[in-house]
């Protein structure tokens, strides 16, 4: 397990990040208790991290999933947390060397939009969606942590 600190500053963008309550899912009979047990317990993935200022806290952005028909997206599920949560986090998956990261961004502010398995699937998903300031950064075999406002860590 890992604290949301280790997380904000370890895990490299792409991770496959997942939180806990700690607290058992209750029977499914129970369908209130079920969804906010589901609120508190999840899977997503790194696709951003801001650092603090002032009394705020730095935070990293977890990316829990699209909702959409037909090919066409109409919501998307990320939630924010504070590098100062107490609650506990599991680094389930970290981006493979060889993979390519589709970002947005520009300075310290960089988002993950896409995480492809080679240059070509990232290729054909730039051109599929248009965004401003949109590249592709091949994972490295020793992939380093770059905090906003900070220099390269390894990861």
């Amino acid at each position: 397990m890992h604290t949301a600190r280790q997380i904000y500053e370890q895990a490299p963008l792409g991770s496959l990040i997942a939180f806990r309550s700690g607290t058992p899912r209750p029977p499914e009979r129970f369908t209130r208790k079920v969804k906010a047990w589901e609120q508190e317990n999840g899977t997503g993935r790194l696709v951003e991290r801001q650092a603090g200022f002032g009394r705020s806290p730095a935070t990293f952005t977890l990316h829990l999933g699209d909702f959409g028909s037909e090919g066409v997206i109409i919501m998307v599920i990320r939630r924010l947390f504070s590098a100062e949560s107490a609650k506990p986090f599991e680094i389930l998956e970290k981006p493979k060397a060889g993979m390519v990261r589709v970002l947005t961004g520009h300075g310290e502010r960089q988002e993950l939009r896409f995480l492809a398995n080679d240059m070509a699937q990232a290729e054909r998903w730039m051109a599929e969606h248009h965004y401003s300031g949109i590249r592709a950064e091949i994972v490295p075999d020793s992939d380093p942590v770059v905090l906003p406002g900070a220099t390269a860590r390894a990861a």
